[in-house]
């Protein structure tokens, strides 16, 4: 197996890790799932996070973002 192929398969195993674990930390998974894909070893850093209290982070929709502007 050659290292793109080794490190393509890290970065999916490390999306998917860091969009569940962002989730079960009450943090934003598709942040922290493509930063995870894009640098792997950001799972560690996110394994080492608190959980945050309160409610979960709520992403804007489009529609939202659009009224504002």
């Amino acid at each position: 197996m050659s290292y793109v192929a080794i490190w393509g398969v890290t970065a999916i195993v490390a999306l998917i890790v860091g969009g569940v674990l962002a989730a079960r930390k009450n943090r934003d998974h598709s942040f922290w799932a493509a930063w995870c894909f894009l640098v792997p070893p950001l799972v560690v850093l996110l394994a080492a996070m608190p959980r945050v209290a309160g409610p979960a982070p709520r992403r804007k929709s489009l529609d939202d973002e659009d009224r504002e502007n």
